[in-house]
């Protein structure tokens, strides 16, 4: 399985990477880093996270960023909806998800 980005997901993504390097330098490829390994496991096990809104909405977390990936298997490839604040801005993503 492929992983392929929502619209806003994918400017989420890339406007974090920007951040975390603008803080420090090497802090960018590291999220990078985090998230592609998230995504590996999503992508090996798209069915084993939790169940975040019914009937095929799951979610995610990056290891080691306060962020949660939420996704669906469409197509027999994983869909990137939102990649979403533990606590910035909660909810503003929910007409992704519906």
């Amino acid at each position: 399985m492929n992983y392929f980005f929502n619209p806003k997901a994918r400017a989420e993504y890339l406007e974090l990477v920007a951040y975390y390097e603008s803080q420090q330098n090497g802090l960018g490829k590291r999220y990078l880093t985090a998230f592609n390994s998230v995504m590996t496991r999503v992508c090996a096990t798209p069915y084993r996270n939790k169940l975040a809104f019914p009937p095929d909405i799951r979610l995610a977390r990056v290891v080691g960023f306060p962020y949660n990936i939420l996704y669906r298997v469409v197509n027999e490839d994983v869909e990137v909806l939102v990649v979403a604040a533990h606590r910035r801005r909660p909810d503003y993503w929910q007409d992704r998800v519906k």
